[in-house]
């Protein structure tokens, strides 16, 4: 019996533009997206069906579900005996999910010898699992499928959520309008000017899920207020924000220091 473990890490969108929408409705992105050393972990073993168990901190989220996406790229794919330890809260704006999805696929691979699905497929699942299967920080353009690869200094991310579920299709309805995408994106020497570029940049969606959800504002202000945060922003669509700082202790003890009641995580922003 072959086994095969991944960790499917956090998704973080340190600046998410919506630039347009297509004919078909689908949103145009240009985000800088990177990723935590914080994740769901699965196990797959070969088998003769496909079974998928749910265990961990999170995974009381995902009972009942017969059709999640960890099933869906698993069906692309064949059979295998999964296991999924769910960390990350789910509809939070980390790509959880997609995240899951594109660490099945990786599993699955391992496991059957196929290729990994074309790219079409790959999106179908969502607009964030081609960037979670990359896997790199990235900048993501077009609905998801465009990649280009971006350099990040070493820095240290604080990862909030006040365990309020924002589901993402009310967010863009809330949107008011389209920008301009991204400006270009240097290859950053220091978490400070990481932090500088940042403050010229946008996620346009967090002014409609703070509309939605208004503790989102107080995560982000609560993570901005931190010692030695250098930048706080909602990640996606919401609800978790994130705090960017340069060192593992300050980024540790302002974890801590966040209420209780709140999923929260320090990690490294994985290079």
């Amino acid at each position: 019996m072959t086994t095969i473990e991944a960790l499917a890490r956090a998704k973080v969108n340190l600046a998410l533009h919506v630039t347009g929408r297509r004919e078909d409705g689908y949103h145009l992105l240009n985000s800088l997206v990177v990723f935590a050393g914080v994740g769901d972990r699965l196990v797959g073993q070969t088998a003769d069906a496909l079974t998928l168990e749910v265990t961990g901190p999170e995974a009381a989220s995902l009972q009942g579900e017969d059709d999640n996406l960890v099933l869906r790229a698993a069906r692309l794919m064949g059979t295998a005996r999964l296991r999924l330890d769910k960390v990350l809260p789910v509809a939070s704006g980390i790509g959880g999910g997609s995240a899951d999805a594109a660490a099945t696929l990786k599993i699955m691979s391992g496991l059957t010898g196929r290729p990994l699905p074309p790219p079409e497929q790959v999106l179908a699942l969502g607009a964030d699992v081609p960037v979670c299967l990359n896997g790199s920080p990235a900048r993501m353009a077009g609905i998801g499928e465009r990649l280009d690869p971006v350099l990040m200094p070493k820095a240290w991310l604080v990862l909030a959520n006040p365990r309020v579920p924002v589901p993402t299709g009310p967010v863009f309805k809330g949107l008011a309008g389209f920008g301009a995408p991204l400006p270009d994106i240097p290859a950053f020497a220091t978490v400070m000017e990481l932090a500088r570029w940042l403050r010229a940049t946008r996620n346009d969606l967090e002014a409609p899920a703070i509309a939605i959800a208004p503790v989102i504002a107080t995560v982000r202000d609560a993570l901005a207020d931190l010692p030695g945060c250098l930048f706080a922003r909602m990640s996606g669509s919401g609800a978790t924000c994130f705090g960017l700082f340069a060192t593992e202790a300050e980024a540790r003890a302002g974890a801590g220091a966040l209420p209780e009641g709140w999923w929260r995580a320090a990690a490294p922003l994985e290079t």
